[in-house]
C-alpha cells in the first residue's frame, strides 16, 4: 500500500501544532529582542522583561504569585526537579515518598533513582479499573516519613482526571508537599493551585500549541527543594541555564490563549470524542474503552482491541493518512506493554492492542467520520493474519 500525504492528525497529547497567534509573539524575540535575560544591557533586561511579563501571565493562569513559576526545559525536567529537588531537601525529614501507579515514566524513572541510590522508600499507589487513584489510600498510604505525594492531574494515555482537590486537601492536612503532573490539563481543566491544595505542579507549552522547549514548575513559596540543574543563578537559583525567551513568550501566550477558548474547546472536542467512542464501539467486535467512561480529558479516547497489535493499528493508519498512537507517545517504540494499561487489570496482549486517539483545535467532524470509516476495515484486516487470534 502506498503511503498517503497525511490528512489526519489524532495524537495531540504527544504534541500541537504552534499556534500562529503564538508564533508571531515569539519571532521578535529571536532576531530583534534577542538579549539574554541576565544581561545588564538594554537588550538584556528587555528580554527579563518579557520573561517576567510571561511569568505573570503562567502564575495568574493557575492562581500562584510571579515568583512561584520557575521555567525549565520540559515538563520531565519540571517533574525531576519536583521529585528530586523536594527529595534532597528534605530527606533528613523523611524519606517516603508516594506516586500513583499510572504516572509518567519521568516521575516512575526518578522515584527509582531515589530508591536506587538515596535511600528512599516509594509506594506506588494501585489504581482501580478506570485509572482511578482513591483519595482514602493516600491516607492510608502517607506515614511520618511520608515527604511527598506525586499524582498526576489527568493522565496522558487514558485520560483519567484525577481527584486532585481531595488528595492535595488531604496532604495539606497531614503537612506533605503535593505535587501534580498537569501537561495534559493547563488551558484544558481549570486550576487553582491554592483551592487545590496544590505545592509543586508541572506544566508544558508543546501539549498547548506553544512551541517544544518550554515548560515550568509552580512551586509554592517556602517550600524547600534542591536545584537539580547547577552553573548559574537563572530562576531564582534553581534551574541554570540559559533563558529560553522566546520559546516562554510563546508558552504563556499560548496559555492564555486557551484558558480564554477552554470551555468553547471543551464542548467541541468532548462532542467528536463521545461520537468517536461511541461508532468504535459501536463498529468494532471485541473493543474495549480504556479510562474513566466520563471523568477523562475532553479530547482522549483510548481503546484496546484484542487480537491485534498497537503498532500494526497505527503504521496502518498511518499509510491511511491518519496519525495515532499506541501506549504513550514518549515510549512507544518499546516493546513493552503500557505499564499503565497493565495496572487498570489488562493482560499484556491487551495493553499490546492498544490506540490512543487525541483530539485537537484542528480536528473537524470529517476526521472522526473518516476514521471511523477505515479503523474497522483496518482491525478486521489485521485480525485475520494475527498471530494472537484463538
Amino acid at each position: 500500500m502506498l503511503k498517503t500525504k497525511k490528512t489526519v492528525y489524532l495524537d495531540y497529547a504527544a504534541t500541537t501544532p504552534v499556534d500562529p497567534q503564538v508564533l508571531k509573539a515569539m519571532l521578535p524575540h529571536f532576531s530583534v529582542r534577542f538579549g539574554n535575560s541576565m544581561s545588564l544591557h538594554a537588550l538584556g533586561q528587555e528580554a527579563k522583561s518579557a520573561l517576567e511579563q510571561s511569568r505573570k501571565q503562567i502564575a495568574k493562569i493557575i492562581g500562584a504569585k510571579t515568583p512561584e513559576i520557575i521555567f525549565t526545559g520540559s515538563a520531565s525536567e519540571s517533574n525531576n526537579l519536583a521529585i528530586k529537588g523536594v527529595a534532597f531537601a528534605n530527606k533528613d525529614r523523611g524519606r517516603h515518598i508516594i506516586i500513583s501507579a499510572i504516572e509518567h515514566p519521568c516521575i516512575m524513572q526518578s522515584v527509582a533513582f531515589l530508591e536506587k541510590h538515596a535511600g528512599f522508600t516509594i509506594t506506588r499507589l494501585r489504581v482501580d479499573k478506570f485509572g482511578m487513584v482513591s483519595p482514602a489510600d493516600v491516607v492510608k498510604a502517607i506515614t511520618k516519613e511520608t515527604i511527598l505525594v506525586s499524582v498526576m492531574h489527568a493522565n496522558n494515555e487514558i485520560g483519567t482526571i484525577e481527584p486532585i482537590a481531595e488528595i492535595g486537601k488531604i496532604c495539606h492536612d497531614k503537612g506533605v508537599l503535593f505535587h501534580t503532573d498537569a501537561a495534559q490539563t493547563l488551558g484544558k481543566l481549570p486550576i487553582d493551585v491554592n483551592k487545590m491544595k496544590i505545592d509543586l505542579l508541572t506544566a508544558s507549552s508543546h501539549k498547548i500549541y506553544g512551541p517544544k522547549g518550554a515548560a515550568c514548575l509552580y512551586i509554592r513559596s517556602g517550600t524547600k527543594i534542591e536545584p537539580i540543574l547547577h552553573g548559574g543563578s537563572h530562576e531564582f537559583g534553581l534551574r541554570a541555564s540559559t533563558i529560553n525567551v522566546p520559546a516562554i513568550v510563546g508558552f504563556a501566550k499560548a496559555a492564555t490563549i486557551c484558558v480564554k477558548q477552554m470551555a468553547t474547546d471543551h464542548k467541541r472536542l468532548a462532542s467528536l470524542r463521545d461520537k468517536l467512542i461511541k461508532g468504535v464501539l459501536l463498529r468494532i467486535p471485541r473493543s474495549r474503552l480504556n479510562g474513566h467512561p466520563k471523568l477523562r480529558l475532553a479530547n482522549n479516547a483510548n481503546f484496546s482491541f484484542d487480537f491485534v497489535e498497537g503498532e500494526s493499528i497505527v503504521l496502518s493508519l498511518d499509510a491511511l493518512g491518519i496519525a495515532v498512537s499506541t501506549g504513550s507517545a514518549c515510549s512507544s517504540e518499546k516493546l513493552e506493554p503500557s505499564h499503565v494499561l497493565l495496572a487498570i487489570g489488562l493482560r499484556p496482549e491487551q495493553a499490546h492492542g492498544s490506540l490512543r486517539l487525541t483530539l485537537g483545535r484542528q480536528t473537524k467532524e470529517r476526521d472522526i467520520i473518516y476514521t471511523l470509516k477505515v479503523l474497522p476495515k483496518v482491525i478486521k484486516n489485521l485480525r485475520i493474519v494475527s498471530p494472537f487470534k484463538i
